[in-house]
């Protein structure tokens, strides 16, 4: 069998592979190595990605200042009233807000 060869390593059916470090296959190896990285980056922050989004869906955000409440027309408006001068004095203790906002938010309340 005349014409393939020493083998499947050099100029057989394998085409030279063994010589990949001379012909430059080290740069193509060490771009899969980066490129599979890139990938398996771009997947694990898909992946936060989705968790915090779809932890995100449940919350409430609440604004700085508590909305503004004309009158009581009932019991759980007295109480909702209550509850808001409450929250305020809370971020006040905290630090949250000054006192300045603080007045402003007691101002807003009726009270």
């Amino acid at each position: 069998m005349m014409g393939y060869g020493d083998g499947y390593g050099s100029g057989g059916y394998g085409g030279g592979y063994g010589n990949m470090m001379s012909n430059g296959g080290w740069f193509v190896g060490l771009m899969m190595l980066f490129l599979g990285a890139v990938f398996i980056a771009l997947v694990v922050l898909l992946v936060v990605w989705a968790v915090r989004a779809a932890h995100g869906q449940g919350r409430q955000h609440h604004s700085a200042v508590p909305p503004v409440i004309s009158g009581p027309t009932h019991a759980s408006t007295t109480a909702a009233h209550d509850e808001a001068v409450a929250i305020a004095r809370r971020r006040l203790a905290s630090g949250e807000i000054t006192p300045e906002q603080y007045a402003e938010i007691i101002r807003h309340l009726g009270g």
